[in-house]
């Protein structure tokens, strides 16, 4: 931030990309960082994966999930995300797997996050059974652990959470 959100002066001061601090009216302002989750569905026909259609990671593979709402916890916003995104409730029984800090680059504004990853099993999900969000969705795909290249995954944190997933033999129907 280069002007104060109180009173529009540039005499502030940034520390520790997380408090900001105004000369003028004396405000003190702390960026925190900004809860997200998502969620590894684990089917038949391996992991399923969203093609995302808009920046940050625009064509890149991400995770069903996004930003919690105000008042919403981690699992009502995982669950939420994945009813907006594919249609497809993955229930209550979500259970927590991991969580990874992660920097969300949007629109030249860099937002500094602390994301949640869950997952679920649901053996019998189908691409039939999924509705895609295309404002934000560009295609759903299933990809067999093996065949996954984290390159591809548009996110650091959901590389990490990949990795650590397959590498604990988590994938079990």
């Amino acid at each position: 931030m280069k002007y104060c959100p109180k009173c529009g002066s540039a005499n502030v001061r940034f520390e520790n990309d997380q408090k900001l601090s105004c000369m003028n009216c004396g405000i003190v302002y702390f960026q925190n960082v900004a809860a997200a989750t998502a969620c590894i569905i684990s089917t038949e026909q391996g992991i399923l994966f969203v093609e995302r259609k808009k920046e940050p990671g625009k064509g890149k593979l991400g995770i069903p999930g996004g930003f919690v709402n105000p008042r919403e916890d981690a699992v009502q916003g995982v669950r939420r995300e994945c009813r907006e995104e594919i249609g497809f409730d993955p229930g209550p029984d979500v259970k927590f797997f991991a969580s990874f800090p992660n920097i969300y680059l949007y629109k030249n504004i860099t937002y500094h996050t602390c994301d949640f990853y869950f997952t679920i099993s649901a053996p019998a999900l189908e691409l039939s059974d999924v509705r895609v969000d295309s404002e934000e969705i560009a295609g759903v795909r299933f990809i067999k652990p093996e065949n996954i290249v984290l390159q591809d995954i548009a996110f650091d944190s959901a590389r990490e959470a990949l990795k650590t997933f397959l590498e604990s033999d988590s994938y079990r129907l």
